[in-house]
């Protein structure tokens, strides 16, 4: 899709509350992607194949999670030139989220708000989903959590169960336990508790791989919110537990770059170019930290071909889109992807 093309729909569907355009893109891609006409639109993706956790990328740039919840759009998601798509988060059970209005744009920023509540329709139907999904040519990550009316002391049943549930379909599997939009879920990802949570993960993951002869990566997604001494001490639980991926960052719940905007009074977590820097910050720490023992998917704030390959430069192996890709549509996957091939060879 020409850049000219995609800022008219873009201006068309800006008209509309977030949430509401973001339903309408969805529903969109998907009609396109069924009508096969979806590549007509669409820059060809970039083939840059990268083998990573075992796994092979067609290229180094993915989909991050909370832009497919329902795990429905994700061979639309392929045909736009992504390498992997990762779907959800996914819960248990089937939850509503947080009460509307709960996205925000801060247009001038390229940045959104949102304190959605890890809405989605639950584990077993996302699961359903991804098996219905035709024509995927990628690697699928699946974003887990639990639910929001689960303690923290019973979160590792929830995780566990939704693991489970998603061993089959899942090339990996990512624990989310630093969204900022869930009361205390944070408090999973200081050191003693995510020693506990990733020890039991752990243990399941080599029942499954025994009981099923297939390996399913593990990898957890952190806050771009934490003091030096937290990612120390975090580094020091992902190196002894033998963490399988890190996925550097989650959105923040602080509102640098966005003071001034009306939806900076708004709660949640803030995503977009405002990211940028802090989530690089968090990557550049923590691989510093790994020393290149636990591979790292950086996400947040990328904006342009540029943004991605810093994050490789900082120690990324792969990248995730989510509001850059939204400002700038679907000619950033092929730029980023390209960018990223020109810089890191193949491997």
């Amino acid at each position: 899709m020409s850049p000219i093309l995609y800022n008219l729909a873009k201006r068309f569907l800006f008209c509309f509350n977030p949430e509401t355009a973001h339903e309408m893109t969805l529903a969109g891609l998907r009609l396109a992607e069924k009508m096969r006409i979806l590549s007509l639109f669409a820059p060809a993706r970039v083939e840059d194949p990268v083998t990573v956790m075992g796994l092979k990328f067609p290229n180094r740039v993915g989909l991050a999670a909370g832009m497919d919840k329902q795990a429905n759009t994700i061979a639309a998601f392929g045909t736009l030139g992504f390498g992997f798509v990762e779907v959800g988060t996914l819960t248990p059970l089937a939850q509503p989220g947080n009460p509307k209005p709960r996205c925000f744009r801060c247009i001038p920023q390229q940045a959104i708000i949102n304190h959605m509540g890890i809405n989605n329709p639950g584990i077993d139907a996302g699961v359903e989903n991804i098996r219905a999904t035709k024509r995927f040519h990628g690697v699928l990550g699946v974003n887990i959590s639990k639910n929001k009316v689960t303690p923290n002391e019973e979160a590792s049943m929830d995780y566990l169960a939704c693991m489970r549930a998603a061993w089959d379909v899942a090339d990996y599997i990512a624990i989310n336990f630093s969204c900022p939009n869930v009361p205390n879920l944070c408090n999973l990802a200081k050191a003693a508790p995510a020693a506990a949570l990733l020890a039991l993960l752990k243990s399941e993951q080599t029942n499954l791989t025994n009981d099923t002869g297939r390996y399913v990566p593990i990898v957890m997604k952190v806050s771009p919110d934490m003091e030096e001494s937290q990612i120390r001490e975090l580094s020091r639980v992902f190196l002894d537990s033998q963490l399988d991926g890190l996925i550097c960052t989650n959105t923040t719940t602080t509102r640098t770059g966005v003071e001034e905007h009306p939806a900076a009074k708004q709660s949640g977590g803030m995503s977009g170019k405002p990211l940028y820097n802090r989530a690089n910050e968090t990557l550049e720490a923590f691989a510093k930290e790994l020393k290149g023992a636990i591979p790292i998917i950086g996400v947040g704030g990328i904006t342009s071909a540029q943004d991605a390959a810093k994050k490789i430069e900082l120690g990324a192996s792969l990248v995730q889109l989510y509001s850059g890709f939204i400002y700038k549509g679907p000619r950033l996957i092929a730029d980023c992807a390209k960018a990223i091939r020109d810089l890191a060879p193949s491997s």
